[in-house]
């Protein structure tokens, strides 16, 4: 108490000072109805300014719920996409038939918004670590996107985390296509930058041009058709062999991932299978000796 006496002594001219200019400006404003609605006008836009102030501060801290329900939003239109397209494969099929029917039940491919935790691109082998598992649905083999691209594919699953090998580790092959054309081929990285890869194994006769568009061929259990992957830059090819290479450009910024989404596909293991029958067909001799 003491201490707090000998602090209000040691600035008591200041509280004196401070006392006397308020009781004059009260006294200098309530008469002068000019002098009113100045004060009034300041008050308001201080009063204003602060406002604009936390609200700015409460806008910042609400963009963590706005980015996680546009993410959402985003996941549920991707899943309409992917089932649109394959509506319009199953009426292109159909398309000289008197009996045309498409049927809706459940839907081929689910979206699950998950965070990026860490994230690799400069070493040899790049793997990614998101904050889904298998608490989430999450399972090995299932596809990984974001908002431009592909991203991976799901390895290994814990709890509450999956490890995703990276489009930028070239052990991940990726069946794509160009999108003006149905010819396809094998994307895999090269090492040599994280924003670039190379489309393999394209026939001689392909056509292309600098720019068109490469998308997944949906020729896997994985990924959708037609989610984009990058751009064509320029051949790659050495000429002395049977197939084209080109370089492409990845549509997705591996130095900046943040939110992506895993893509189960719910027909997958009917494919896997059917597949692994075929290739039980193929191994067996056809002259039955």
């Amino acid at each position: 108490m003491s201490e707090l006496i000998a602090f209000l002594a040691r600035h008591s001219k200041w509280f004196v000072f401070t006392l006397l200019v308020a009781i004059s400006i009260t006294l200098l404003v309530r008469n002068d109805p000019y002098r009113q609605h100045l004060y009034l006008t300041s008050a308001g836009r201080l009063a204003s300014s602060a406002y604009k102030g936390a609200n700015n501060v409460t806008s910042y801290f609400n963009l963590h719920d706005i980015n996680e329900d546009l993410n959402r939003q985003n996941a549920q239109l991707q899943a309409q996409v992917a089932e649109l397209t394959h509506t319009i494969e199953v009426l292109r099929e159909q398309g000289y038939s008197d009996t045309m029917q498409v049927e809706k039940d459940v839907p081929q491919f689910k979206f699950t918004v998950a965070h990026v935790i860490s994230n690799s691109v400069a070493r040899p082998f790049n793997y990614i670590t998101i904050n889904k598992g298998s608490d989430d649905g999450i399972r090995p083999e299932l596809g990984v996107i974001d908002r431009n691209g592909v991203v991976g594919i799901v390895s290994n699953v814990g709890p509450s985390s999956a490890r995703v090998i990276s489009l930028l580790n070239p052990h991940f092959r990726l069946s794509c296509k160009l999108k003006s054309t149905d010819y396809f081929g094998s994307l895999v990285w090269d090492g040599r930058r994280p924003d670039q890869a190379v489309l393999e194994e394209l026939p001689r006769h392909t056509v292309f041009e600098a720019g068109d568009t490469i998308v997944t061929s949906g020729y896997s259990s994985v990924f959708p058709p037609g989610i984009p992957v990058g751009i064509v830059l320029e051949d790659d090819t050495d000429h002395n062999q049977n197939f084209f290479a080109l370089r492409v450009r990845l549509l997705t910024d591996f130095t900046t991932l943040g939110n992506v989404q895993v893509i189960e596909n719910t027909m997958s293991d009917e494919l896997k299978a059917l597949r692994a029958g075929e290739e039980n067909d193929s191994k067996k001799n056809p002259f039955g000796n």
